[in-house]
């Protein structure tokens, strides 16, 4: 699909327009909830504005430098879900709730046209881009700010859960999750990866507030549920990766209660056994249900994704490789340090040949200094017994392990890993910051050189 096709003159008379309105929808929402004294307030329109322009950067790259790409093919296959509208409201109800089977003949004339109506998470996404580019005139610009808003009110909601936890640490948790640069490029534009940062971040401060807060209202209850179906519906995988991570911090928060040292490690123990085999019980007994997310499923797409990927790019391209392994559970995971390597701190400078993998690049060098001048100040003693004390830590490290493994050991080109890779990056963020603070060093020496 031709990008330029859908970047029309429309998209630019319009855009001034949505974008005042957004903003004035902002505007109004934080001198509602935020008083001039809130310290809160000065990096809520910050923010807000760093979306909106991550939304338009990533839609104008892929438009003009790429000429197309997953972000424009969503967009098409909305307008042509919408062009049922003209035939008949009811079929393009039922069209956006996927509700006809891919061969009725009846909606045969939209379906055939549709690639991802068989394939559900991407539908969703499709669906989604239709209804809100009906407001939008079936504008691709407008309608990205649009994603954009909606992914922003998700990470505010996860900003506003850490800092409730840690409310000195204002500013660096405002970098974790309002201000990293990949997060905000590819979490805010027509992708799945904006609808999961919304969702993800509604899940975590719903289920904080359901367990710390004991808010068991109408409101939390429902965001907590829409936001679990967006996930599971896009990308069940992140919920595998998150429950087990976010019932671990509630737990471990409950057992910090302990005194006993060896009562608390005991317990500690049973609660991670008792997670671990829920877990593992779970993706074998709904292993059908899970399809190519199960453990099988997942080795033998990692091995098939591998082979493919060396095939079609051999040493050209964003492709990188893991080494050879067996395509099982045991051979995946004896990957795991390659795996989460790559997803964290690759590519290197050199491995980059396009400016977008460059600019992963030049991150990933900031993740990789990070955590070796923290390796390096605290040593290793040290970052375990404050790892070991803070369950926060252990939460935002659990689930940014096993997510970067996840990705890692099955995405094998640059390009998309930079993408795939987005929600575990505040939490890695937020766990080296944490383990820095925790120690009395001064966060502003945490991006000086290694020689203090």
């Amino acid at each position: 699909m031709n990008a330029e096709a859908h970047l029309t003159i429309f998209d630019f008379i319009l855009l001034p327009f949505f974008i005042a309105i957004i903003f004035a929808i902002g505007f109004q929402t934080r001198n509602k909830r935020y008083s001039k004294k809130n310290p809160l307030r000065k990096y809520y329109i910050p923010a807000l504005s760093i979306k909106i322009f991550g939304a338009l950067f990533i839609g104008l790259i892929y438009g003009y430098y790429y000429k197309g790409g997953d972000t424009y093919y969503y967009f098409n296959q909305a307008q042509i879900l919408n062009s049922s509208f003209d035939e008949s409201f009811i079929k393009w109800i039922n069209l956006l709730f996927h509700i006809p089977s891919s061969n009725d003949p009846n909606y045969y004339t939209y379906i055939s046209q549709m690639e991802w109506y068989r394939d559900p998470p991407s539908y969703a996404v499709v669906s989604i881009t239709a209804f809100l580019s009906l407001f939008t005139l079936k504008t691709y610009l407008p309608t990205a700010i649009l994603f954009a808003y909606i992914s922003f009110t998700g990470v505010w909601a996860l900003f506003r859960t850490f800092v409730s936890l840690y409310p000195s640490l204002i500013r660096p948790i405002s970098i974790a999750v309002l201000f990293i640069p990949s997060v905000v490029v590819w979490g805010s534009g027509i992708f799945k990866d904006t609808l999961c940062l919304f969702g993800l971040g509604w899940l975590a401060f719903g289920i904080f507030r359901f367990m710390v807060q004991k808010d068991f209202s109408f409101r939390n209850i429902l965001l907590s549920t829409f936001s679990f179906f967006i996930i599971a519906r896009i990308k069940v995988y992140i919920l595998l990766a998150f429950l087990p991570a976010l019932f671990m911090w509630i737990l471990f928060n409950y057992t910090q209660r302990i005194q006993n040292k060896a009562q608390k490690a005991l317990a500690k123990s049973i609660v991670l056994l008792v997670i671990i085999s829920g877990f593992l019980f779970f993706t074998e007994r709904f292993a059908k249900d899970l399809g190519k997310y199960s453990l099988e499923s997942v080795a033998e797409t990692s091995s098939t994704t591998r082979s493919w990927i060396a095939y079609t790019s051999g040493d050209e391209g964003s492709a990188y490789s893991l080494g050879n392994f067996s395509p099982s559970i045991t051979g995946m995971l004896s990957q795991f340090p390659l795996a989460v390597n790559v997803t964290l701190f690759r590519p290197y400078l050199w491995e980059s040949r396009k400016i977008i993998v460059l600019l992963s690049a030049a991150e990933a060098v900031l993740f990789l200094f990070i955590t070796l001048k923290i390796l390096f100040v605290l040593g290793i003693r040290k970052i375990w017994n404050t790892i070991s004390s803070d369950p926060t830590i252990q939460f935002c490290l659990i689930f940014s392990i096993i997510f970067a493994f996840a990705v890692g050991i099955s995405s094998y080109n640059f390009g998309a890993l930079s993408r795939y890779k987005i929600p575990c990056l505040p939490f890695y963020t937020l766990a080296l910051i944490l383990l820095y603070y925790k120690n009395n060093k001064p966060l502003k020496s945490l991006f000086r050189p290694f020689g203090l």
